[in-house]
């Protein structure tokens, strides 16, 4: 069988079991399978698979057909241009949480660079004087580590605190940290508030994607999502702000003078989290648009 004819009679079978996209889904999955760029595989539809690759593509076809999400089958994700590993521990990287990345790593970028203008001021009274200290960022409920990893590599400056509730996340977190060479600039810790973190920690930002889908909505989501990723990392109690009015709560006392908190929210959220914020005397600076225009970023400081 060829390559042509495996991706025509698999895009069918992901048809009649209702998978979005299913040419692009095969594509995907034979090109994981063969190691080639999708594109390449129009290179070569006449090549002719073995019987090993049929026979493993067909597992992988099947996986799919019952709605395992590609990136479990495939180990892991792009995001932000780095690959990150997934599994059914933690949630699959979104695109719109690359945005909240880089909202994320041009504050911190730019608090180095005040730093460093500053320092060099000072330079000809104390030639040896060097940025006051490094950045420093908190990711709350980091699940795959994504958002901790690419600020640390953005950011070489930076020091990282990822948390999580999850022991099985956090694992999946340090492995990706590792991979990357930045385990070592990022901080691990166990929690499922602010509160539980040494009194001593604060930072110039505080980043969240924390879960935001109302309890009742998660039985209604697509099967990739529902019947796969885990809950914990989904439900953001009976309205969807759970996770949201603790941060607004508890993340004051946690940022140091000039910090901010960003965080992203569900489609339809803009307005209340807004309200939870300034309820708590934050300041809202702005309500950020996703890729297809919706307001999913919140940014304000205290």
């Amino acid at each position: 069988m060829t390559v042509l004819e495996v991706i025509q009679r698999s895009t069918a079978f992901l048809a009649k079991k209702g998978v979005d996209t299913p040419r692009l889904q095969t594509e995907l999955l034979l090109g994981h399978l063969l190691e080639l760029p999708r594109m390449r595989l129009y290179l070569n539809f006449e090549r002719v698979l073995t019987p090993a690759e049929i026979e493993t593509f067909r597992e992988l076809i099947r996986r799919r057909g019952q709605r395992e999400p590609l990136q479990h089958i495939t180990g892991s994700t792009s995001f932000c241009g780095f690959e990150i590993a997934v599994n059914r521990q933690v949630l699959v990287p979104r695109p719109e949480t690359e945005l909240l990345a880089e909202q994320g790593w041009k504050f911190l970028n730019q608090i180095w660079t005040k730093a460093q203008t500053a320092s060099d001021g000072n330079s000809l009274r104390e030639s040896h004087h060097a940025p006051s200290s490094a950045t420093s960022v908190l990711d709350f409920g980091t699940g795959s580590g994504c958002l901790a990893i690419v600020l640390a590599l953005k950011c070489p400056a930076a020091q990282v605190c990822a948390v999580d509730a999850s022991a099985e996340a956090l694992e999946m977190a340090r492995q990706n940290a590792a991979r990357h060479g930045v385990a070592n600039r990022i901080q691990f810790e166990r929690a499922d508030n602010l509160a539980a973190l040494p009194e001593t920690l604060q930072f110039d930002l505080i980043i969240s994607n924390p879960p935001y889908i109302p309890s009742w909505e998660i039985d209604q989501l697509q099967p990739e999502v529902k019947d796969y990723e885990p809950r914990g990392a989904l439900d953001g109690g009976p309205e969807g702000l759970d996770y949201f009015r603790r941060l607004a709560d508890e993340a004051v006392p946690r940022l140091k003078p000039g910090g901010k908190i960003m965080v992203e929210f569900g489609d339809g959220q803009a307005e209340r989290i807004q309200e939870l914020f300034r309820e708590q005397k934050w300041i809202v600076e702005q309500t950020a648009p996703d890729y297809t225009g919706r307001l999913r970023l919140l940014i304000a400081h205290g």
